[in-house]
C-alpha cells in the first residue's frame, strides 16, 4: 500500500466510523490503538494522521497522549474531539472542563472562508472539555455557542482540529471535511476501489499460504462468500470449502448454500451435518457469551477433525469483518470495550490447529459487498442479508431446543417472505437486514374462544449503511400486520408479535 491515512484511536466505540468515512472518499486507512507502536503505524507509509475522539480528558492522571514520533513526522493531522484537545494540550495549548457539556446538535460559525470547515453549520458535538488556549501558530476556525474554539487550525504545520464530529451522519457535510483533509490536504490520490482491494487481498493471501491447501468455512452469507471467492482466486484448486449444518439455520438455507456454492463458485464444497452435535453442546445454556463461546468452539473443533480426513490443510478461512472485531474487542482492539463475543473472535479456543486467513478483517460490509460484485459473485449471494455465525442462537433466546428453534425458523420464513414480495429485501432495499426472534417469555391470549399462554414473538427490521449504527425500519403498518397475522395463525406456540423499534445504539442489531 502506498498512500495512506493512519487513524489512532484514543478509546472512542465508534473510531472505525472514522475510517469508514475515509474508505468512502477511496482513501486506504488503518484504525491504530493510540499508543501502537511506530513501527506498526508507520509500515503502512501513512501520509497522514486523524486521531479519534475518546472518554478521557487529557489533564487527567495517565491521559492518552499523542506520540512524540506523530509530531515529529512532518505529516497533516486533524484531531477530532478529544483528539484536538490531545493535540492542544501536546503543542502547548490549555484544555479545561467546559461550564456547559455539550451533547447532539450544535450550530457553529466559520471564522474563515475558505478553510477546512467553511461548509459547515450544522454538526454533532459529545464532550465535557473544551479548548480554552490556542497553541502558538493556530488560529479559530470556527467558534459555537458554547466553544469559542469549535475548530482550529495550523496552515503552515496543516495541523487542525475540530471539536465535533465529522463521521457521523448528524453532521452534514462531514464526509467531505474528512475527504478534503485526506485528498487535498494529505495529498492522497483516491486508488482504494475493488479492484484494488482484490489486488492487495490476493496479494496477501498468497505471500501467506504459499503453496499449501486451505480449507474455508463457509456459511452462505456475503462475509463468508466473498472470503472464499477471495482466496479461490489467489489459490484456485488448492481451496477445500466447508459447510457445516450446525442444526442452528434458517429454513432451507442448507440447500441455497449448496446450491450456490457448487454451482456459482464451482468451488469443492464439502457438507458435515452436526445439527446433533451442536443441540447437545447447548442443552441447558441460556447464558448469550456462554450461547456464542461454544458455537465458536465446537465450530473449530468440527473443522479440525474434518480436516484429518483431508490431508490437515493448515489453514481455515474465516469471513470476520471489520465490526465483529470491534465489538469483540479483538487483540488489535484491545483499547476498545467489548460490546459481545462474535464466535469467529473471541469465542476461537487458543489451541487450535489452524492458521486463520482472515482477508475481509478490516473492511465493512458495503465495501464486501462491492468487492463480491467486482469478483462477479451472484447477486442473490452478494446482498443476502447478514446472518450471525452462532446462527439462531442469538435469535432463540432462552434455551435452544429443537422445538423453538422450528418454531423461529417458520416465523423467520413468513417474514423474510412476506418482506420479499413488498421489496424490501435485496439490493437497494428499505431493510439491511431483518429477522424474528423468540422471547423466552409467554403471555396469555385467545384462539378459539380459548385460553391461550405461548411464545412471543419480536420482528427486527433495520436501515443501516455500516452494520456500526442503525435505526430501525419504518415498515408499513399494513405490513407488519400481514406478517403477524401469518405467525400467530400459522406458527404453532406463539401467540403475540411485537415489532422491535430500538435504534443501535443502544441497542445492538442481534438481540444476543
Amino acid at each position: 500500500m502506498t498512500q495512506s491515512i493512519a487513524i489512532l484511536d484514543f478509546g472512542s466505540q465508534y473510531a472505525q466510523i472514522i475510517a469508514r468515512r475515509v474508505r468512502e472518499a477511496q482513501v486506504y486507512c488503518e484504525l491504530f490503538p493510540w499508543d501502537a507502536p511506530r513501527e506498526k503505524i508507520l509500515s503502512i507509509r501513512p501520509k497522514g494522521f486523524i486521531l479519534s475522539g475518546g472518554p478521557r480528558s487529557v489533564y487527567e492522571e495517565n491521559a492518552p497522549y499523542i506520540q512524540k514520533f506523530i509530531l515529529e513526522s512532518g505529516l497533516p493531522i486533524l484531531g477530532i474531539c478529544y483528539g484536538m484537545q490531545a493535540l492542544t494540550h501536546a503543542l502547548g495549548g490549555k484544555v479545561d472542563p467546559a461550564a456547559q457539556r455539550e451533547y447532539g446538535h450544535a450550530e457553529i460559525q466559520p471564522l474563515i472562508s475558505n478553510s477546512l470547515i467553511s461548509s459547515l453549520s450544522s454538526v454533532w458535538m459529545s464532550h465535557g472539555d473544551k479548548v480554552t488556549q490556542l497553541p502558538d501558530g493556530f488560529v479559530a476556525l470556527a467558534k459555537s455557542e458554547n466553544s469559542p474554539y469549535a475548530a482550529m487550525g495550523d496552515m503552515r504545520r496543516k495541523y487542525f482540529g475540530v471539536q465535533f464530529h465529522p463521521e457521523v451522519h448528524h453532521t452534514p457535510n462531514g464526509s467531505e471535511l474528512l475527504k478534503h483533509f485526506v485528498v487535498d490536504i494529505c495529498g492522497v490520490t483516491p486508488d482504494w476501489t475493488p479492484a484494488n482491494i482484490i489486488e492487495e487481498s490476493v496479494k496477501r493471501i498468497r505471500e501467506q499460504v504459499g503453496n499449501e491447501r486451505v480449507l474455508a468455512a463457509v456459511s452462505g452469507g456475503v462475509d463468508s462468500s466473498v472470503a472464499a471467492a477471495l482466496v479461490h482466486k489467489a489459490v484456485g484448486d488448492r481451496l477445500v470449502c466447508m459447510f457445516v449444518d450446525t442444526g442452528l439455520l434458517r429454513a432451507n438455507e442448507g440447500m441455497q448454500v449448496a446450491s450456490a456454492f457448487r454451482e456459482g463458485l464451482g468451488v469443492e464444497l464439502v457438507t458435515v451435518d452436526a445439527g446433533a452435535e451442536f443441540l447437545g453442546m447447548l442443552k441447558g445454556i441460556t447464558e448469550p457469551e456462554q450461547k456464542r463461546k461454544i458455537v465458536g468452539e465446537k465450530f473449530i473443533r468440527i473443522f479440525e477433525r474434518e480436516a484429518k480426513r483431508l490431508g490437515q490443510p493448515k489453514f481455515l478461512v474465516q469471513g470476520t469483518i471489520y465490526p465483529d472485531v470491534v465489538e469483540s474487542s479483538a487483540p488489535d482492539r484491545s483499547k476498545a470495550e467489548k460490546i459481545k463475543t462474535h464466535h469467529n473472535v473471541g469465542g476461537l479456543p487458543e489451541d487450535m490447529q489452524f492458521e486463520l486467513v482472515e482477508p475481509l478483517r478490516y473492511l465493512f460490509k458495503d465495501e464486501v459487498r462491492l468487492v463480491g460484485e467486482a469478483l462477479g459473485l451472484n447477486q442473490g449471494l452478494v446482498w443476502r442479508q447478514p446472518f450471525p455465525g452462532p446462527g439462531l442462537t442469538v435469535r432463540c433466546l432462552g434455551e435452544c431446543t429443537p422445538e423453538r428453534l422450528s418454531r423461529l425458523r417458520a416465523a423467520d420464513s413468513i417474514l423474510l417472505e412476506e418482506l420479499s414480495k413488498a421489496g424490501y429485501l435485496g439490493k437497494g432495499a428499505q431493510t439491511s437486514q431483518a429477522f424474528v426472534v423468540l422471547l423466552p417469555v409467554r403471555s396469555v391470549g385467545v384462539m378459539g374462544d380459548q385460553r391461550t399462554y405461548q411464545e412471543a414473538a419480536a420482528i427486527r427490521a433495520v436501515v443501516t449503511d455500516d452494520f456500526m449504527t442503525a435505526d430501525w425500519a419504518r415498515l408499513p403498518y399494513e405490513l407488519l400486520a400481514k406478517v403477524s397475522s401469518r405467525i400467530v395463525n400459522e406458527v404453532e406456540g406463539v401467540n403475540r408479535v411485537v415489532y422491535d423499534v430500538t435504534s443501535k445504539p443502544p441497542a445492538t442489531i442481534e438481540w444476543e
